[in-house]
């Protein structure tokens, strides 16, 4: 078989040269970087310029001699990396500092000047597999179909086949699954590469104790009970995360890691040990979000991460909302909830709510009340479920005179949530719904509130530079009159959640109370859409331009009373490590609720 020929040596020298540099006086001299790669595809001679360390110090325009006859000296094996990856095993790689090459250049003797540096890479022949195989291997075990016969020869594809073939056995509980050994052999002549590799899948093993290290006020007992790593049965990596990340959901630690023991327990145990490192005990944060119709909101919140011990979170929030609005006063709310994970089951959280606000809105004032206890089951990361019981009050006047709501309700719900991120899709799909029966109390009638929420992306480019979102809500009343149903519970759309461009809640219902007073009010039906296009600009600063459209009726979604609006616009967006601070500038465009242009300043997308 023919060798090889890399023209490099592999010295000791380097290490003790490191000390000796800074000796050597500093120069600035370099003109430039020649990178040649003579017969390589576009694809192979990218993977080689991301993996020249003096193509990224030219890039960022390093001139010192020391850098740059370390990164000369170093890019052979780089370089090298490249070619295997892409199945090249004959390749030659020079690097040639002002005529001589770098690996000829003894540490000692270390230039002081650099004018230029070429560099030479000779792929040569993609290799194939002449045979790939990796035994014994786990029962429903799928190769990759780059790991065959025939296919080309990376050394990527190598790796990927025998991790693949390690988390199978690991998957059925052979927790040290390992690769006994490897037979890597290439024919020169032919361009073929044979792999065979032997794995060694050792015993299935159990999981065996679960020690706990790092915790300082969270009882070890909740602990156990919030992972639920089931001690005694078969070792599952699955399981294994979950239970990692039931611990990192509580929002109680900030690092969660479960480790394996590197030893087996007689006669097949596997201990887990579980390190936590607790968060601050409280946090607090503040949020403000500006609407030049809609006027300034501002929300805060105190949080007590672990209040009895058991991952008991305790959170206080305030909310003043409207101020300075321009169809309604100001609106504003107080709510304290209590959450427990790991209640009934690890994967069901409880929570107790209680809230009071007072309501200024268009067309009716109220102060509310309500209080319940919820639980949410998360079946996923993706796919979570929730009911609860809830008692609502509204006590409240509008230009006909006053009203009490009271009824008790029985909400269910499901997120699926299928989005790469929360705070700035490019991909993926959110769907929520909830249907909320209730029961109402003197004048208040009974039935049933239904809601959906549902969103879809599509990133277009390798960076996602283009995204296209939409967005769709609902919701209906059923079985409850329009004067019957609980004036939270009835539709408006306008504003920043909605249709942009209208005024907050400005879309309703005219309807006449007790025969004599023509007021407006929420419908009992309505239907909201948007339509959005990102655009990046930079790493940073983003443009967006959307439409959107809503209506509300009362005898249905197409019925006679439908009223709808529509409004349009144009969006800044900047980048930030917590999602993008928006501005978005809109106008209606349709319908007779609103005129003029409304600005909405806030954090994270629309939707």
């Amino acid at each position: 078989m023919a060798r090889l020929g890399l023209r490099a040596k592999t010295g000791l020298v380097l290490a003790l040269a490191s000390g000796l540099f800074t000796a050597v006086p500093h120069a600035f001299a370099l003109d430039r970087v020649d990178f040649q790669t003579p017969g390589a595809p576009k694809g192979l001679r990218d993977d080689l310029l991301s993996a020249s360390l003096l193509q990224a110090a030219q890039r960022g325009k390093t001139t010192d001699a020391q850098d740059l006859f370390a990164a000369a000296r170093a890019d052979y094996g780089r370089l090298l990396g490249a070619l295997y990856a892409n199945g090249r095993y004959s390749g030659v790689i020079h690097v040639l500092i002002d005529g001589h090459e770098a690996s000829d250049i003894a540490p000692l003797d270390a230039p002081v000047r650099i004018d230029r540096i070429e560099v030479i890479v000779e792929p040569g022949p993609a290799f194939t597999f002449s045979r790939a195989k990796i035994a014994p291997l786990a029962p429903a075990t799928i190769l990759p179909e780059s790991f065959r016969k025939g296919a080309v020869a990376g050394s990527g594809a190598i790796r990927e086949a025998v991790a693949v073939s390690v988390e199978a056995w690991r998957a059925v509980g052979n927790a040290k699954a390992a690769v006994a050994s490897q037979d890597l052999s290439a024919d020169h002549g032919n361009s073929t590469l044979s792999a065979s590799v032997k794995l060694n899948p050792g015993q299935k093993l159990r999981f065996g104790k679960l020690v706990i290290t790092g915790q300082e006020r969270m009882r070890e007992r909740r602990i156990r009970k919030i992972a639920a790593l089931p001690e005694g049965e078969v070792f599952s990596p699955k399981e294994l995360s979950r239970a990692t990340e039931r611990l990192r959901r509580t929002g109680i630690f900030r690092s969660v890691t479960l480790a394996e023991d590197d030893s087996v327990t007689s006669p097949d145990l596997l201990g887990i040990t579980a390190t936590v490192i607790e968060e601050k005990l409280r946090r607090y944060s503040f949020g403000a979000e500006i609407a030049s119709f809609d006027g300034l909101n501002l929300n805060g919140s105190w949080l007590h991460r672990n209040l009895l011990g058991g991952g008991e979170r305790l959170e206080v929030t305030g909310e003043i909302t409207n101020i300075g609005a321009q169809a309604s006063g100001m609106d504003y709310a107080l709510g304290v909830t209590i959450d427990r994970p790991a209640t009934l089951s690890p994967d069901t959280n409880a929570r107790f709510h209680f809230d009071i606000a007072h309501l200024d809105e268009q067309d009716f004032n109220a102060n509310t009340l309500a209080t319940g206890i919820s639980f949410s089951h998360i079946f996923t990361e993706q796919l979570s479920a929730r009911v609860g019981v809830d008692y609502e009050f509204s006590d409240g006047t509008d230009v006909a005179g006053d009203f009490l709501y009271r009824n008790l309700s029985l909400p269910i719900g499901a997120v699926w949530d299928k989005r790469d991120s929360k705070t700035d899709a490019t991909k993926g799909f959110y769907l929520e719904g909830e249907v909320k029966p209730f029961l109402g109390f003197g004048t208040t009638d009974s039935g049933a509130r239904l809601t959906f929420d549902g969103r879809a992306y599509r990133g277009f480019g390798d960076q996602k530079g283009v995204v296209l979102a939409g967005r769709l809500q609902g919701g209906a009343i059923l079985g409850s009159g329009l004067l019957g149903t609980p004036r939270d519970f009835l539709f408006y759309t306008g504003g920043g959640g909605t249709v942009r461009g209208q005024p907050y809640q400005s879309l309703g219902v005219n309807v006449l109370r007790s025969g004599l007073t023509d007021i407006q009010t929420g419908g009992t039906y309505f239907l909201a859409a948007s339509a959005e296009v990102r655009t990046k600009i930079t790493n940073k600063i983003g443009v967006v331009g959307f439409v959107d459209a809503g209506q509300v009726s009362v005898g249905g979604f197409n019925d006679a009373s439908t009223d709808w609006h529509a409004g349009a616009g144009l969006g800044l967006r900047y980048a930030t490590g917590f999602g993008p601070i928006r501005l978005d500038v809109a106008a209606p465009v349709g319908g007779s609720t609103g005129k003029g242009v409304q600005i909405y300043v806030g954090i994270g997308q629309s939707f």
